[in-house]
């Protein structure tokens, strides 16, 4: 209540990403009082054995996940951890610091409940987040989203995939390939069998030699043709691939209003325009897998009743992070509860 009624109003007044710094900021002063993690954990986390389940080897406390993005540096996992989210993914990760696009880059879209950025792949470098990744995690999972520096020819993307594989191999539950040659704009372009094999074979060799298995998944844009999702889920088929994450954000303008997204200019969007293709993609990949692949969907996820709908379609697991912003610190709890009524209503 006191959230939605007063800090709500307080950070959406303020440019999207000074409000994600002071949102960050606290919670990782939070994780440094004595408690405060506990505190977290009882305002807004939901525990219940019916939320359990097990994907890719790996024990989850519930299918809710907080997304790529929203941890840039991995500093916060443990506070969001404690908040109830069955797991966070840190990154996306790339092995020197860059500073991402010229501010201002993140836009709120009110009326589409939703985000336009043009922030690129912000980073503090490999260093950094191992730095943060070593310290003890408790039952946190945490994934790490890895890619390349911009600066990095795309022909010569293997070899950053592969150093920060290797460099945090032993801090990551499981890793998120993020193929991406230029975060947004060139993903549909770069996302070929050859470009996508090219980076993932030096990872499969690496874990090979590893006493420790750490799954690897793709990460697909939306806005691929289904032909190109069709081809990425063939190379899940044909590889040692353990998943896929679906979806990015989205260069499409549908359901936003043109005019405000052309004055804004350029950047991805992701919330709620993005809600039913980030389904169909889930579902297609589900359909040409046959089920036997888990896909962690992510995308427009704005309602407990969505993210019914991406599990229904085939999701395993969901991330979110738009739909927390538009919502509040309580949407975890929102969402496990639903999961938990519907588990009763079909018993």
């Amino acid at each position: 209540m006191l959230y939605g009624k007063l800090i709500k109003p307080l950070l959406f007044s303020l440019p999207p990403e000074q409000a994600h710094h002071i949102v960050t900021a606290t919670l990782s002063l939070l994780g440094k009082v004595p408690g405060g993690r506990w505190l977290l954990h009882k305002l807004y986390a939901t525990e219940d054995p019916s939320l359990e389940r097990e994907v890719f080897g790996i024990r989850f406390k519930n299918p809710v996940g907080m997304a790529a993005g929203f941890d840039r540096y991995g500093h916060i996992y443990r506070e969001l951890s404690a908040m109830g989210f069955g797991f966070v993914e840190v990154g996306s990760i790339t092995p020197k610091r860059q500073p991402g696009n010229p501010k201002p880059r993140i836009f709120r879209l009110d009326a589409a409940r939703a985000l336009l950025n043009r922030v690129g792949i912000c980073s503090h470098g490999l260093d950094r987040a191992v730095a943060h990744l070593r310290q003890p995690r408790g039952e946190a999972i945490v994934g790490c989203n890895i890619g390349k520096n911009t600066a990095t020819p795309c022909d010569q993307a293997p070899a950053d995939y592969l150093k920060c594989f290797r460099n945090l191999y032993q801090y990551a539950d499981y890793f998120t390939i993020n193929v991406a040659c230029d975060p947004g704009q060139k993903a549909a372009s770069y996302q070929t069998r050859e470009n996508i094999t090219k980076i993932l074979e030096p990872l499969f060799e690496f874990r090979r030699g590893q006493n420790q298995y750490r799954p690897i998944l793709l990460k697909v844009s939306p806005d691929l043709s289904d032909e190109t999702i069709d081809l990425m889920t063939d190379i899940m088929l044909d590889t040692p691939l353990d998943g896929m994450v679906a979806v990015n954000a989205t260069v499409s303008r549908e359901g936003v209003d043109r005019l405000e997204a052309t004055r804004i200019g350029a950047g991805v969007v992701s919330g709620q325009p993005l809600t039913q293709r980030a389904l169909e993609v889930v579902r297609r990949i589900h359909t040409r897998s046959q089920g036997t692949y888990p896909i962690i969907g992510v995308g427009g996820l704005m309602t407990p009743d969505d993210v019914r709908a991406m599990l229904d379609a085939g999701a395993a697991l969901i991330q979110i992070y738009t739909g927390y912003i538009y919502n509040c610190p309580g949407y975890v709890r929102e969402i496990c509860r639903a999961l938990l009524e519907k588990k009763a209503a079909e018993n």
